[in-house]
């Protein structure tokens, strides 16, 4: 995992997810001194609010999207199963 803070470059949300994901792992090792655990906190931190404020564009852009007649009228995501 590279060393990079989270704010340096844009990155995809799946990208950001794979850090955290990766962060979240090391941290549950147990086995950190307390600077790094504190380390990966801040950035992990950092990166779940990009991703939270990308997830929120994306919605954003979903609504309006789905704009119906002159009002917006947001409608859920529902995936296929």
């Amino acid at each position: 995992m590279p060393d990079t803070p989270a704010d340096a470059a844009p990155f995809t949300f799946e990208a950001g997810l794979e850090q955290l994901e990766a962060i979240v792992k090391e941290m549950e090792s147990g086995d950190l001194p307390l600077e790094r655990a504190l380390e990966l906190f801040e950035r992990g931190t950092k990166l779940s609010d990009a991703c939270r404020k990308q997830l929120e564009d994306a919605e954003t852009r979903i609504e309006i999207l789905t704009r119906r007649a002159g009002e917006m009228q947001p409608q859920p995501f529902r995936p296929e199963k």
